[in-house]
Formats: C-alpha cells, structure tokens, sequence
C-alpha cells in the first residue's frame, strides 16, 4: 500500500489497489459481485453504441465499464519484450507490467540448478535402472508398470514466470465520470480510453511497440488546454512475492526500478520517462522511503506520455557448457538507456505511426471474412453473454480468430516465444509456472497458415534453451550421445530433466515433446522454402532430435512382432507406463520422414544417417491399431476404454496437426500384425477408426479438466474429418463455455488462464476451410482440400493471403456455400522443391498443377 499512501490519495485509489489484490486469492466468479459491493465498480456509461474511432469494420473489442477482474476483463497489449494489462481506468490507471525474461528460480536462485538433470556419475548406474524398467514392461502380463520414479528428478527451483509490477497514473480530478468507453483495436494493436469528466473529454492510448521494444501510454484532453496533474508512480503490491524494489529519479522526467525477483535471483529494471511538450515534468523522491521511492507529476501539459521499458540480466544464449549454464548476461541498465533514448527521439506521433505501421505490416497480408455483420451497438461482454453453442454469431467468431492472431504477435516477437500465458501472466508463482511447455505447439498450429511471420523465437529458444542440456539429459538419463532430449515442463533456464512429483509420469515422461516441436520448423520450411534458414538452424534441430529417437527405439520384445517400439512411454497426461504409445510412434515416424524429405536441401552428406533413419522407420511400428470396439487405439496393448474422456487427443496426433491419420497411406504405413494375422488397414478404416476415438473422448467436459484448448484442438479434428457439425458445435462450445468477458481462453471455470486455446482458435477454424496436411515423400502430390467442413453459418465469405505448402499464396472466397473463386500464386524462388498439386471440393478434383517458381492459377469454374 506504500505508493497510495505516499500519493495521499483518495478512497477510491485504495479501492482500486483492493481489486488489484483480491483478484489474485478470489475465485472470479465472486470477485465481480464482491467489488461492485464494494463501490469499485460504479462507472455507467451513457454511449450507446462503439466509440467514434472504434473500427468500422468491428475489428476490436469495446466495453462501457473500467476492468477490474485481471483475468476476466483487463485488455492485452505487447511486443513480444514488454506486455501489459489494462484496466481501463479514468482518474487513475493501474497498469500490469511483464518482462518477457522474468522468471524466479533457476540458476539465478540456486547456483546448484542443473535442469532437473541427474549428476554424471549416475548414468551407468540410471542406464541399469532403465533397463530394467524395459524388462519390467515388456514381461508384464500388461504390457504396464506402475511408475519410473527411480529415473526422475524433482523439479527443485524450477520457477515461475513473474509479474514485473504495477504502473500507476493518477490524474488529479475527481468530478464524476460519464460518456465511458474503453476498446483494444485490432487494426492499430492499441487500446484506448475515453471518458468525460464534468466538462472535460480525456483520452487515454496505450500501445508496446515492437520497432522500438518499448511501451506507451498516452493522455490527452480534447476539450481543454491544459490537463490537470498526472502522477507516475510505481508498485509491486499486489504482487505477493515480489521483493520491495529501489526507486529512484534517473534524471528529472525519469524513474528508475530496480529489483529482484527474489533474493538471490534474477535482476530486473524498468524505465520510465514522462514527456509532456508544453509542460513541466519532475521527478521527487519520497523522503524517508526505505527502500528508496520516487515519483514523476507533470504540470500545466496539454498532452503527456510516459515511455517504459524493461529487461533483465537474462541472457539465452549463455545457457551451455562454456556459459556453465548460467543463464546470465550483462545488467541490462546501458542497453535500456539506449533503448529510452531512441525511444523519445520522436513526437507521440511519430511513435504511433511507426508502431501502428510496423504491426499492419506484420498482420495484413492474410485476411479473412466470415460473412459477418459487425454489432457496434452492443459491448463485447454482452455479446459473449449471449452467445450459445451451435447457434453462434458469425461476428464473435470472426473476431476471436483476428483476436488469436493479435494476440500471437503481441507475444511472440520477443526473444523468447509465447508461452502458456502469451505476455502475460499478474502473479508471482503462476500456473503451471505461464511456462514454455509442451503446449507452446498450440500457440503456433496458425502461424504458417495465416502468413504470421513470429516463430523465429521459438526456434531460438530450442536451439539454445533445449539443445545444450538436453544432450546432457540424453546422455545421462537415456544413455545415448546423439541429439538431445526434453519432458514435458520447459523453462527458459533448460530443465529438460523428466520432472518428478508423485506418480508424476503421466505427464513427465515426454521425450517425444521434441519431436512434436520439429513439426513447426519442417512446417516453418515446408511453407517458406527458405533453404538458408533450414541449413543453418532447421535442419540442425531436426537432425538432432532424429539423431536421438534413432537410438531410443528398442524392440518390442512384448508382442514379439520384430517392430521397433519406444518404452518406456506414456501417452500424454495418461496414467499407464508401457510401450508403443500411438502418439509416440506416429510423431516419431513423422519426424524420420522429415529426414528424408529435408536431406536435399540441406546438403548434408551423412548419406549412413540417412540409410539409419530410412531402416528404422520401415521397421518401426507406426502407432496405428485398430482396437476392440472399433477405435484407434491409444496404446499398442489394446487398453483403450470407450467412457475414457480424457482431456488430451494424443493417439490423434496424426489428425491435427501431424499427418500420420490424415494422409496415411497404405503402402507406406499399412502392413502389421493383428493377433497373429497380418493385416493392412485402408485409408477409410484408419479414418473410421479416428472418428469413434474422437467420438468417444467427448466434448472437452471430462471429470479431468473443462479447458478450452482441449475443445479447440477436438474442434479441428472434427474438420479434418469434414464434419461441419461437430466442427462447430465444438467450436462454439468452446466460446460459451471457456472465454471470458475480455476473450481470454480460460483453464476451469475458476479463472485460469491458458493462452493455447486463444491461439489454437485460429488453426481450427483455417481447418474447416483450407487443409493442406503434410505427407510422407514430397514426390507425392500435395493434397489442398478447400471448405472441408464449412458450417451453415458460415455461408459466404473470403480468405487472402493464405500460405500452403510449397512457397504458394491462395485467395478464395464462398457465397451461399458454394465455392466461387480460387487463386494459387507460387513464389518466384522455391528453392528447387518443385512439387505436384491437387486441388479438391466437393469430393472431386478442380484443379491440378505443379508449383513451378511465379506460377499462377485462378479456378473459377467448379
């Protein structure tokens, strides 16, 4: 409470920081009753329809009430560096601020932090454990064990993504409040209030450019010359564990924070610098503060702005054996000097042009429009408050997936990728840590599709965050000296340890989440063609991880069917310990075919490695059985049970996102032993098969868990399957059931908030209108599928802009459900990767080309 103390201010400045508080120990289904109780929430707004500069088109989200619930009602902003959440207040604007780098725990805690790793002289002796594990399985009448407990390691100061804190603004008036409006732009990626103040129109603009890794808040009159006092102050309040930061004057228009994010631990420093043009800016120490504590008014202005930025002493790049791991770089002080001051070189003006320039450019090759009619005389609470499941509302829909894709860049640009929260994240120790697990594939199912150029952190973040001490990990949990290795929790200090905490396996025991992230850098080459990229820093990854998975696979000596099999393996978060989990074999056969389709371009001569991998894919099993009431099965050992809801679609896998169901080829995959008999599936058997397993996992309500991503990643397996109903009861269930008032995608009912949902929103509903899934040769013709599963709903509408594999372009557009236009643009350069198309709708073949370099193609008869 120290800096609303220190103001000496009104009720209402103490009943703001009460609802910066609560929020963080109430469960937010009676945090909103609770704090209108209180009188927090006493704003009525008298504007009956969007705000004037609001987008016409709708492309944004607009509300008549200040935010006072994080989770339900803050608005998003960032650049990938810096994020912020936004009430929208008047008199006072209390702003949440991340770094994207703050994190607690790891070695800046604990200088014995090893990545959740076993010590060296362990291996021969984890290597025995292993074994014997093996044996364990495979002699069990079963096929399971109960736990590998021996071979983890617990998670010990492992962390959590941090809050950075609280910006406070306080503008000294106190009439009464009317004419309210606050909105997020999507066309601008700004968010902006508006208010009247007796006779008085203020408005607030907020944004965090990319261009200049800084923040900006912005405030002006358009009624009045000159504003009243505004205050910048700074908290950690709210935020219980933060430790009491130093605040002090850098110079007479700037505050300077410093702080820890605990004791030991990482640094961490804000900037801020207040301009005001026509006014005068100071900045005040507070006298007898301990620790220290200073605050910036500006007076007599017309306009003022407040910049910020901020970083930490992280450093990714020093997270291998030369760095010992340490994870440490310089103070980040001189850099953020320079950064402020390239920052204010400009006019507010100029600032907003440059971000707003920079953003469209990032978003606006791909558009597209679902036949919608924007609503600008209802907020966008209300019209979530009314929506329904498998009735919809086309503009709800429309706005979410833009929404996705803001919420991708804001987050993504970085140097470290979006994590389960995005940016952002108002706790100290945050749910499942906002860390950069395996979920973080969700965050990206989009990205190539709709033409987002922001995964080059993410593959950063693998090469020097996984790569390093997951060849550690590989060598002295696994025994093996090729590639690298990682489990299912991923910080950003390199625990790629398998993690223990209790029967923990269900969830630890991933080795196979590497493989999984290989399918974002072949997808990121597959579109793009960018054969430098992949010779530098695609190929290498991939390579590694093959390299590893290559000497992972054992024989099952359990079926005795001669086939190759990992173990031990769980299928993710499910309870049994075995051998040949569907999911694993499916990524991993995936994973050699990239290998050999990627071996060219690369222009790697290691022709026995490429021998190896072809070898052990053609004798490994490829996860694909069909069980004993008609499903495909989620384990080799046919355990499957049809009341089995669980969360996760793992043995689906090759459904959405991979290809193993959805392109499966007899020839290539079929061939196995059925007890005793040898049988190949066909393709309508294998798909029929995905159907009653995805039929039978429900709707995404399960006793485990009611989470909206599990509901978006069911909804894009509907489509693949071109059933438009299910697509989008699903989809629409999801709305109703998971997001709240401000969008954001959310865990449980009690306010959890995960961001893949959000971002995999996007991806299901680009499914339902354009599939382009990857398959095993690249001589095999690309099947390009257009409105596969187009709901009613969705009648008429256009996409531009869209990226499919092989470097092309393709704009169509729909009317009355039908088909009306298609247009299939190669890019100049592929690189050589020429390769065979074939265009279907309807269930026939429209078109058919081959994607030569500048070729072009309009199909307009169907």
């Amino acid at each position: 409470m120290e800096v609303f103390q220190i103001l000496g201010k009104s009720l209402s400045a103490h009943l703001l920081q009460v609802s910066t508080t609560l929020h963080g120990i109430l469960p937010y289904s009676i945090q909103g009753p609770l704090l209108s109780a209180l009188g927090i929430v006493t704003y009525v707004s008298l504007i009956p329809s969007a705000p004037p500069s609001f987008p016409s088109s709708g492309n944004g989200l607009w509300y008549t009430a200040p935010g006072t619930i994080w989770v339900q009602e803050f608005l998003p902003i960032g650049n990938g560096y810096l994020g912020a959440m936004l009430p929208g207040g008047t008199n006072q604007e209390v702003t949440q601020l991340n770094i994207e780098s703050l994190w607690s725990g790891g070695p800046f805690q604990d200088p014995s932090y090893n990545g959740g790793n076993h010590l060296p002289y362990k291996q021969s002796k984890i290597a025995a454990k292993m074994q014997s594990i093996r044996e364990a399985i495979f002699s069990s009448p079963t096929g399971t064990i109960d736990n590998i407990d021996e071979i983890m390691t617990p998670g010990d100061t492992y962390g959590s993504y941090a809050s950075a804190g609280y910006l406070i603004a306080t503008l000294d008036s106190t009439s009464s409040v009317s004419k309210y409006a606050r909105w997020l732009d999507l066309d601008e990626a700004v968010s902006r209030t508006t208010w009247s103040d007796g006779s008085t129109t203020f408005l607030r603009e907020s944004f965090c450019s990319h261009p200049l890794q800084a923040c900006v808040q912005y405030l002006n009159s358009t009624t009045s010359h000159v504003l009243p006092a505004v205050t910048y102050a700074y908290t950690v309040a709210g935020v219980d564990g933060l430790p009491a930061p130093n605040v002090t004057c850098l110079d007479d228009r700037t505050l300077s924070i410093r702080n820890y994010v605990s004791i030991p631990g990482m640094l961490y420093e804000i900037l801020a610098q207040a301009q005001a043009p026509s006014g005068l800016v100071s900045c005040s120490a507070v006298s007898g503060a301990s620790p220290p504590n200073a605050t910036l008014t500006v007076l007599g202005a017309s306009e003022t702005w407040i910049s910020w930025v901020g970083g930490t002493n992280y450093d990714m790049t020093a997270g291998n054996a030369a760095a010992d791991y340490s994870f440490q770089g310089p103070d980040p002080h001189n850099n953020l000097v320079a950064l402020l001051s390239s920052a204010n070189r400009t006019s507010y003006a100029e600032m907003l042009n440059g971000h707003i320039k920079d953003y469209t450019f990032l978003v606006s090759p791909f558009s597209l429009s679902l036949g919608q009619t924007p609503d600008l005389n209802t907020p966008t609470d209300q019209i979530l408050a009314r929506y329904r499941t498998s009735v919809g509302d086309t503009y709800l829909e429309w706005l979410l997936f833009n929404y996705g894709r803001y919420l991708l860049a804001s987050s993504a640009r970085g140097a470290l990728p979006a994590n389960l929260q995005g940016l952002w994240a108002d706790g100290y120790s945050n749910p499942w840590g906002a860390d950069s697990n395996i979920n973080i594939q969700m965050n990206y199912w989009a990205a190539e599709m709709s033409n987002l150029d922001v995964t080059q952190s993410l593959f950063d973040y693998i090469e020097n965050t996984w790569g390093p001490r997951g060849a550690y990990t590989a060598q002295v949990l696994y025994n093996i000296s090729e590639g690298f290795v990682t489990h299912g929790e991923m910080n950003i200090f390199g625990h790629t340890g398998m993690k223990l905490g209790g029967n923990s396996a269900q969830w630890a025991n991933y080795p196979e989440s590497n493989a999984w992230m290989m399918i974002h850098a072949w997808d990121h080459f597959d579109h793009t063609n960018d054969v430098q990229w992949w010779k530098t820093q695609g190929w290498p990854l991939v390579k590694a991880v093959a390299s590893f998975h290559l000497e992972k696979l054992i024989e099952d000596l359990h079926s005795n069917d001669s086939t190759l099999v990992t173990a031990p393996c769980n299928s993710p978060e499910q309870v049994p310990i075995t051998f040949g989990c569907a999911h694993a074999q499916q990524l991993i056969w995936q994973l050699f075919n990239m290998i050999e389709n990627g071996f060219e371009a690369a222009g790697d001569t290691d022709t026995a490695f490429l021998d190896a991998v072809i070898s052990k894919r053609q004798q490994m099993d490829k996860g694909l059985r069909i069980g004993r009431w008609g499903q495909l099965q989620e384990w080799k050992v046919d355990m499957d049970e049809p009341d089995d809801t669980h969360r996760h679609l793992s043995h689906l896998i090759g459904l959405y996102p991979g290809y193993a169901i959805a392109s499966y080829s007899p020839e290539l995959q079929g061939g196995l032993i059925v007890n005793g008999t040898f049988t190949r599936y066909t393709k309508e058997q294998i798909l029929n098969a995905a159907e009653t397993s995805l039929f039978h996992r429900g709707i995404g309500r399960g006793p485990d868990a009611d989470a909206g991503w599990e509901k978006v990643w069911r909804a894009a397996a509907w489509a693949q399957l071109a059933n438009e109903t299910e697509f989008y009861k699903e989809l629409t269930h999801t709305i109703e059931r998971n997001f709240a008032p401000n969008l954001f995608s959310l865990y449980t009912s009690d306010g959890i908030f995960q961001i893949d949902a959000n971002l995999g929103y996007p991806a299901a509903v680009l499914n339902a209108l354009l599939q382009a899934p990857d398959i095993a040769n690249i001589n095999v013709p690309l099947q390009v599928t257009l409105l596969p599963a187009l709901p009613l709903a969705w009648s008429t509408g256009e996409m531009k802009g869209a990226r499919i594999r092989g470097g092309i372009t393709l704009d169509f557009a729909w009317n009355d459900g039908r088909l009306t236009t298609a247009t299939f643009t190669v890019d100049q350069n592929v690189a050589g990767r020429e390769r065979d198309v074939i265009v279907n709708y309807g269930g026939r073949v429209i078109a058919q080309f081959r994607s030569n370099g500048g070729y072009s193609q309009t199909v307009s008869s169907f």
